[in-house]
């Protein structure tokens, strides 16, 4: 065995790349890692951390932001049960992670990937169209499914031993939990979702979004995790639902320049407005911030409405009625 050898693991933090990771150290390989995270990730910090102190590896952490928002409006081979656009998401970490391994002079990229476990994504078919289009054809080891998927190269060459990786195949998680206390390796995290694509509720804001947008931006991804959204005609109005959202909206609203609202004699949120609004959506939005505020809500009370300049506006709340109807 050439101990010289090194590869690149992406790494979650999760049971199964740390399988992965834990494999390649006991074939006494280099291992480095490197950890993706989207706008939309819900990841386990302390798991990374973890693993890092446990393992004594390099991370590597990359951000992807506007080019995975660029894809996630039209991706090319679809999305899995929700907004999720699993394949394309893959192919573009592979692709930055080939651009890493390269850097580095590691002579593959390990992944804890799992075959038959995530029906969209890891089926073997689109597993290996995935290493294909991400230019790395036969460069992927995935060492916990590796005997049921074809040779690549560093196994052919030797300079990873086939013999010692492993079959496993499916949802169920108890070969994998088995192979971890085989291999010693403990408090590893339980499963959980980690990509808020996933969110039927999430999927929901997002392609109302999409509906009436051809381009997505970071902006527009804060604030779809945040408040309440509603569409009247065309515009959209979304509503702080405390202080931490109201500050986070009203610092979006004054550098893009949107209309927002707030009740001037009483505790409420900061509304925003998008769109192109007419003097009856302007109306709607100031009612719908009163609803949610402090303000008796069969009396009119003002409220401050801010473009360029400051207006003051003199309205009762809107139903509750009306606003179910308006609500994503």
């Amino acid at each position: 065995m050439d101990k010289n050898v090194k590869v690149l693991a992406l790494v979650s933090g999760g049971l199964d790349s740390s399988l992965a990771v834990k494999i390649m150290l006991d074939q006494g390989i280099s291992v480095e890692a490197v950890h993706f995270t989207t706008p939309f990730c819900n990841c386990d910090k302390c798991a990374l951390e973890s693993l890092v102190q446990t393992s004594g590896i390099k991370i590597h952490h990359v951000f992807l932001g506007q080019e995975y928002l660029d894809i996630l409006v039209d991706p090319p081979h679809g999305y899995g049960s929700q907004m999720n656009p699993c394949i394309d998401c893959r192919i573009l970490m592979f692709r930055k992670a080939k651009e890493l391994a390269q850097t580095i002079k590691a002579d593959t990229i390990v992944t804890g990937e799992v075959l038959n476990q995530r029906p969209f994504s890891q089926r073997k078919e689109i597993m290996l169209l995935i290493d294909r289009e991400a230019g790395l054809n036969k460069m992927v080891l995935r060492p916990l499914s590796a005997k049921l998927l074809p040779e690549t190269e560093v196994e052919k060459s030797g300079l990873i031993v086939r013999e010692k990786l492993f079959s496993i195949q499916g949802r169920r998680r108890l070969p994998q939990m088995s192979l971890a206390e085989e291999l010693n390796l403990k408090d590893y995290p339980c499963p959980s979702g980690g990509c808020l694509l996933t969110d039927i509720h999430f999927a929901t804001k997002l392609k109302d979004f999409l509906k009436y947008n051809d381009a997505l931006t970071l902006n527009d991804i804060t604030l779809l995790k945040l408040g309440r959204h509603l569409r009247f005609e065309g515009c959209k109005i979304i509503v702080g639902r405390n202080e931490t959202e109201n500050q986070t909206i009203l610092n979006i609203s004054k550098r893009e320049k949107n209309h927002y609202f707030e009740v001037v004699d009483y505790m409420g949120p900061i509304t925003l407005l998008r769109g192109t609004a007419s003097e009856n959506v302007i109306k709607m939005a100031a009612e719908i911030t009163v609803r949610y505020s402090d303000a008796p809500k069969n009396i009119e009370v003002d409220v401050k409405y801010v473009t360029e300049a400051e207006q003051i506006m003199n309205v009762c709340a809107a139903p509750d009625e009306q606003i179910s109807r308006l609500r994503i």
